[in-house]
């Protein structure tokens, strides 16, 4: 989940400072991941940031009052994240305030959806399901950074494991996972407060042998959080990581 390209069409229809954009991004994850390709392990990585289209969300979750013509899917689906302005072609920025400076039209949403959403998510669904052919099941691990700090709230923990409360991956893969980063002396979490998105929940289905975990790291522990520069803990999480 670590997007950073801000089209040049979306920067000039920005309120904000791009900098409260760059502070939601999961920055350098894809970095932080990229050593575990030399085990044989395939990685897919977001392009486009999160605050252009966030992968995490299901394409329906829009919020229609931002379209002049109405929202690109037909579904329009309400939830607690659309509510807060973080829908998939999310309203608001880090600071609160409203991302865009007007209202975007259909087809604009529409294009976002075809140009950073669809290809990204056919390209994940089609590894796992050729991955689930050739060995009997899939696993997926999915992840991303969380702040360090969250409704004025420090967060303590290093790392949440997020297996929507069991629901998305088989227990011994969460406990193997859990157990690897406690032995390396992290402090880890179970799904608080981060239980997983929509892609641990859509494609984790163990009863189907489709294993998906999610793992939010702590931005305290490798970036500066205010200038979005890494810090020399990098190194080391990136070694644990692997």
């Amino acid at each position: 989940h670590s997007g950073r390209h801000y089209p040049d069409d979306f920067q000039s229809l920005l309120r904000v400072p791009l900098m409260d954009l760059r502070r939601v991004e999961d920055a350098f994850i894809d970095q932080m991941i990229s050593p575990v390709s030399e085990l044989g392990i395939g990685t897919l990585s977001a392009v486009f940031a999160r605050s252009y289209v966030d992968l995490n969300r299901s394409e329906t979750e829009l919020d229609s009052r931002m379209f002049s013509d109405g929202a690109p899917t037909p579904a329009g689906e309400r939830s607690p994240r659309v509510e807060a302005g973080l829908g998939c072609i999310p309203r608001i920025a880090a600071s609160g305030q409203d991302i865009h400076l007007r209202k975007l039209s259909r087809d604009e949403a529409e294009a976002r959806l075809q140009e950073a959403y669809r290809p990204y998510h056919r390209a994940l669904t089609n590894w796992l399901n050729l991955i689930k052919r050739r060995c009997g099941r899939s696993v997926l691990i999915d992840c991303h950074s969380m702040p360090s700090l969250v409704a004025g709230r420090r967060i303590r923990t290093d790392i949440v494991i997020g297996t929507r409360h069991g629901a998305s991956c088989d227990e011994g893969l969460a406990r193997t996972v859990e157990n690897h980063f406690l032995a390396l002396g992290y402090k880890v979490a179970r799904n608080m407060p981060y239980a997983g998105g929509y892609c641990t929940q859509h494609h984790g289905r163990p009863l189907e042998d489709r294993h998906a975990l999610q793992i939010e790291i702590n931005r305290r522990l490798y970036m500066d959080e205010d200038t979005v520069r890494l810090k020399p803990g990098f190194y080391k999480l990136q070694s644990d990581m692997k």
